[in-house]
Protein backbone atom coordinates (compact mmCIF):
# COMPACT_ATOMS: atom_id res chain seq x y z
CA UNK A 1 0.00 0.00 0.00
CA UNK A 2 1.54 3.45 -1.52
CA UNK A 3 1.19 5.97 0.92
CA UNK A 4 0.24 9.81 -0.89
CA UNK A 5 2.11 12.60 -0.71
CA UNK A 6 0.82 15.72 -0.57
CA UNK A 7 1.63 18.53 -3.41
CA UNK A 8 4.05 20.76 -1.98
CA UNK A 9 5.70 23.81 -3.56
CA UNK A 10 9.23 24.05 -4.27
CA UNK A 11 11.12 25.57 -1.18
CA UNK A 12 12.16 28.75 -3.61
CA UNK A 13 8.87 28.96 -4.98
CA UNK A 14 7.31 32.73 -4.65
CA UNK A 15 4.89 32.77 -1.83
CA UNK A 16 1.24 32.26 -3.76
CA UNK A 17 -1.44 34.01 -1.50
CA UNK A 18 -4.39 31.78 -1.38
CA UNK A 19 -7.13 33.57 -0.47
CA UNK A 20 -7.29 37.10 -2.29
CA UNK A 21 -9.14 40.06 0.08
CA UNK A 22 -10.38 42.94 -1.12
CA UNK A 23 -10.19 44.89 2.03
CA UNK A 24 -7.40 45.84 4.35
CA UNK A 25 -9.89 45.54 7.49
CA UNK A 26 -7.21 43.96 9.72
CA UNK A 27 -4.62 46.53 8.83
CA UNK A 28 -7.40 49.04 9.60
CA UNK A 29 -7.92 47.54 12.76
CA UNK A 30 -4.17 47.16 13.90
CA UNK A 31 -3.84 50.93 12.96
CA UNK A 32 -6.62 51.83 15.05
CA UNK A 33 -5.86 49.79 18.19
CA UNK A 34 -2.09 51.67 17.93
CA UNK A 35 -4.04 55.16 17.53
CA UNK A 36 -7.07 54.94 19.83
CA UNK A 37 -4.69 53.11 22.58
CA UNK A 38 -2.55 56.72 22.56
CA UNK A 39 -5.55 59.14 22.54
CA UNK A 40 -7.18 56.77 25.29
CA UNK A 41 -4.13 57.42 27.55
CA UNK A 42 -4.20 60.80 27.15
CA UNK A 43 -8.23 60.87 27.90
CA UNK A 44 -7.29 58.54 30.68
CA UNK A 45 -4.67 60.21 32.58
CA UNK A 46 -6.05 63.69 31.95
CA UNK A 47 -9.20 62.53 33.60
CA UNK A 48 -7.54 60.58 36.47
CA UNK A 49 -5.64 63.94 37.10
CA UNK A 50 -8.59 66.01 37.33
CA UNK A 51 -11.05 63.62 39.36
CA UNK A 52 -7.92 62.52 41.78
CA UNK A 53 -5.14 64.49 41.69
CA UNK A 54 -6.14 68.33 41.74
CA UNK A 55 -9.37 68.25 43.89
CA UNK A 56 -9.56 66.84 47.18
CA UNK A 57 -8.59 63.17 45.74
CA UNK A 58 -11.07 60.04 45.72
CA UNK A 59 -12.75 61.55 49.33
CA UNK A 60 -14.90 64.30 46.79
CA UNK A 61 -15.99 62.27 44.32
CA UNK A 62 -19.43 61.31 44.83
CA UNK A 63 -23.11 62.03 43.30
CA UNK A 64 -22.91 65.60 43.74
CA UNK A 65 -19.10 65.60 41.85
CA UNK A 66 -20.79 63.19 39.00
CA UNK A 67 -23.29 65.79 38.70
CA UNK A 68 -21.63 68.70 38.51
CA UNK A 69 -18.88 67.42 36.28
CA UNK A 70 -21.90 66.45 33.98
CA UNK A 71 -23.92 69.80 33.89
CA UNK A 72 -20.93 71.11 31.64
CA UNK A 73 -21.08 70.10 27.80
CA UNK A 74 -17.12 69.66 27.84
CA UNK A 75 -17.18 66.85 30.24
CA UNK A 76 -19.85 65.24 29.00
CA UNK A 77 -18.33 65.06 25.42
CA UNK A 78 -14.97 63.82 27.06
CA UNK A 79 -16.48 60.69 28.69
CA UNK A 80 -18.62 59.86 26.04
CA UNK A 81 -15.34 59.95 24.00
CA UNK A 82 -13.69 57.74 26.55
CA UNK A 83 -16.58 55.36 26.60
CA UNK A 84 -16.68 54.66 22.64
CA UNK A 85 -13.01 54.46 22.55
CA UNK A 86 -12.15 52.15 25.33
CA UNK A 87 -15.29 49.71 23.80
CA UNK A 88 -14.27 49.58 20.70
CA UNK A 89 -10.49 49.24 21.27
CA UNK A 90 -11.62 46.20 23.55
CA UNK A 91 -13.77 44.86 21.40
CA UNK A 92 -11.47 44.45 18.64
CA UNK A 93 -8.62 43.00 20.74
CA UNK A 94 -10.95 40.95 22.11
CA UNK A 95 -12.43 39.75 18.86
CA UNK A 96 -8.77 38.95 17.31
CA UNK A 97 -8.01 37.16 20.55
CA UNK A 98 -11.35 35.37 19.55
CA UNK A 99 -9.97 34.86 15.93
CA UNK A 100 -6.53 33.30 16.76
CA UNK A 101 -7.83 30.88 19.65
CA UNK A 102 -11.97 29.45 18.88
CA UNK A 103 -10.67 26.61 16.12
CA UNK A 104 -14.22 25.80 15.63
CA UNK A 105 -16.59 28.32 13.39
CA UNK A 106 -19.60 28.04 15.29
CA UNK A 107 -17.83 28.93 18.50
CA UNK A 108 -16.10 31.78 16.60
CA UNK A 109 -19.66 32.86 15.64
CA UNK A 110 -21.33 32.46 19.23
CA UNK A 111 -18.57 34.49 20.53
CA UNK A 112 -18.73 37.36 18.52
CA UNK A 113 -21.85 37.52 18.68
CA UNK A 114 -22.01 37.52 22.60
CA UNK A 115 -19.09 40.35 22.70
CA UNK A 116 -20.97 42.75 20.06
CA UNK A 117 -24.20 42.22 21.73
CA UNK A 118 -22.08 43.44 25.56
CA UNK A 119 -20.63 46.19 23.44
CA UNK A 120 -23.98 47.17 22.11
CA UNK A 121 -25.64 47.34 25.56
CA UNK A 122 -22.77 48.73 27.49
CA UNK A 123 -22.64 51.58 25.02
CA UNK A 124 -26.21 52.66 24.31
CA UNK A 125 -26.55 52.27 28.06
CA UNK A 126 -23.21 54.09 29.06
CA UNK A 127 -24.24 56.88 26.12
CA UNK A 128 -28.09 57.35 27.19
CA UNK A 129 -26.46 57.86 31.06
CA UNK A 130 -24.04 60.38 29.96
CA UNK A 131 -27.34 62.47 28.05
CA UNK A 132 -30.06 61.82 30.22
CA UNK A 133 -28.38 62.24 33.79
CA UNK A 134 -30.11 64.81 35.99
CA UNK A 135 -28.79 65.44 39.45
CA UNK A 136 -31.23 67.83 40.32
CA UNK A 137 -34.94 66.09 39.36
CA UNK A 138 -37.68 68.52 40.04
CA UNK A 139 -39.68 65.89 42.32
CA UNK A 140 -36.99 65.10 44.59
CA UNK A 141 -36.81 66.03 48.55
CA UNK A 142 -34.44 69.19 48.99
CA UNK A 143 -32.61 67.37 51.33
CA UNK A 144 -31.54 64.72 49.38
CA UNK A 145 -30.05 66.87 46.28
CA UNK A 146 -26.58 67.73 45.89
CA UNK A 147 -25.53 71.41 46.71
CA UNK A 148 -25.87 73.18 43.13
CA UNK A 149 -28.59 72.17 43.00
CA UNK A 150 -30.60 74.67 45.48
CA UNK A 151 -28.73 77.41 43.30
CA UNK A 152 -29.92 76.87 40.01
CA UNK A 153 -32.70 78.64 38.65
CA UNK A 154 -36.63 77.30 38.21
Amino acid sequence: MAATVPDLAAPRDPYARRKTTRSNYELYGWIFMRASGALLIVLIFAHLWVNLVSGEGVNAIDFGFVGGKWANPVWQVWDLVMLWLAMIHGTNGVRTIINDYAERDRTRLVLKLFLYLAFTVVVVLGTLVIFTFDPCPTDAAADLLPSFCSSLPG
